[in-house]
């Protein structure tokens, strides 16, 4: 593959071997790899202007090509690597662990290939989005995926949305998401955090007040529905607002209009309006602290925001968007995170949510001293444990299910049908796990 002058590409210099699937997969997501030797001389050999990412690829690797590894990785240093171990590798052996720690990120076979092309765009400097129009929502989890289709869908509805989920969630990302896909999209948005009012202005803050309406009130004001008319309120904390504020509230989403604070004149306004929360509105509803027939009237469409350790395949994609989004506005070293802070962040719990996972980030790409991110430049602790113990799950689920299949083969008296109908999976799937495991049926009978 010939590269004339002032061409660049993505490629993977990749140490050791990989398998077909792997290659076939990366090199149509546009990735070149070259394969060499960590032992050999050609060292790693970067182009000016490419983007050059390095793999250390240890499943077939012996002592002394691990070691010869760990040289290379040490002579370069500045680049980013990425390394494939085997589910049986001892991880705490020194010589493993070391790279293992040396490396953005690691992998165990069989290979999860989308969460390697994530973390060879992250290294490359994209950010991997689930669709274009998302609108600011990052991450391709299951969860995640739910929220985006539901944004979609809501979006061009114009009824009002409930967003519910702890705080930090992200409620008001998925707002801005369900304006920005909505026909509102050129029409201002007004984000109103209901709970940081004082209660006695309340009314004027949302609805606005003529002047003389109340001591202090020297002018006509505006209020941020007014301000946002032909666009979208987004009111946040909805169910801090105080009873009045949410008999006007009712009044407006029945009717369509508003009275500002000391005046008897009705207002017609097109506003579409949202709401989040991070409390149970129906305990508030039978508590008494909220109005009923308003809970209904806001809860139409519902939106749940799931809370960041429901999303685990999102942290570390959404850490990189923080740390490049940083990057754009700061000097700072860090490019991306080293793997034990990955596995950090995986594994830690996030009560803040993905508010904590920003302030973390920017944090840490103040202090971190290196290229990579470590688990210290986030305030998590170092777990390089957790390194040992993902390859020992790895490694049991692998063999859990190799001796799942080995056995109704064998009670099944091979018979491939009626051992998929026991698994409760296709006959095609029975023949993908022979093949993963590398069973031939006539060596098992």
């Amino acid at each position: 593959m010939a590269v004339t002058k002032g061409d660049t590409r993505r490629c993977i210099v990749w140490f050791g071997q990989p398998a077909g699937n792997e290659r076939a997969r990366l090199t149509k997501a546009g990735w070149f790899i070259r394969v060499a030797e960590a032992g050999s001389h050609g060292g790693v050999g970067m182009r000016n202007g490419n983007t050059v990412v390095a793999l250390a690829d240890l499943r077939q690797g012996d002592a002394a090509s691990i070691e010869a590894m760990e040289r290379m990785m040490a002579d370069h240093p500045g680049l980013p690597w990425l390394s494939l171990i085997a589910p049986d590798m001892p991880a705490q052996e020194p010589s493993v662990s070391r790279i293992l720690q040396a490396s953005a990120d690691f992998f165990t076979e069989p290979v999860d290939l989308q969460r390697l092309l994530d973390s060879l765009a992250q290294l490359g400097g994209e950010v991997p989005t689930l669709e274009p129009g998302d609108v600011g929502i990052t991450g391709h989890s299951q969860a995640t995926r739910a929220v985006t289709a539901s944004v979609r869908k809501y979006a061009p509805v114009e009824l009002p949305v409930l967003i519910t989920g702890e705080t930090g969630s992200g409620k008001e990302v998925a707002a801005r998401a369900l304006h920005g896909l909505s026909m509102r999209s050129e029409r201002p948005f007004a984000a109103i955090n209901c709970g940081a009012l004082p209660p006695n202005l309340v009314q004027s803050e949302l609805f606005g007040h003529e002047r003389g309406a109340f001591t202090g009130a020297n002018a006509r004001r505006i209020g941020h529905f007014e301000t946002a008319a032909g666009g979208t309120v987004f009111l946040d904390e909805v169910g801090d607002l105080p009873m009045d504020a949410q008999t006007s509230l009712l009044r407006f989403l029945q009717e369509g209009t508003l009275e500002r604070v000391g005046s008897s004149q009705s207002i017609k306004l097109d506003v579409r309006v949202l709401a989040a929360t991070h409390v149970d509105l129906e305990r508030a509803v039978e508590q008494g602290r909220f109005r009923e027939d308003l809970y209904y009237r806001l809860n139409v469409l519902r939106l749940h925001m799931p809370a960041l350790r429901e999303r685990e395949d999102d942290v570390v994609l959404l850490a990189q968007h923080f740390l490049d989004a940083f990057r754009e506005q700061h000097a700072t070293h860090a490019r991306a995170f080293s793997s034990a802070a990955r596995q950090a962040m995986r594994h830690f719990a996030w009560p803040g949510n993905v508010r904590e996972l920003l302030n973390r980030v920017q944090r840490a790409a103040v202090v971190a001293e290196d290229a990579l991110i470590t688990a210290a430049d986030l305030d998590l602790a170092d777990v390089p444990h957790l390194l040992e113990a993902r390859t020992s799950l790895g490694s049991a689920r692998v063999a859990a299910e190799r001796d799942a299949v080995i056995n109704c083969l064998r009670e099944c008296r091979f018979n491939i049908s009626e051992c998929a109908r026991r698994l409760k999976v296709s006959r095609v799937t029975i023949y993908r796990l022979c093949k993963k495991h590398r069973l031939a049926l006539d060596d098992l009978r």
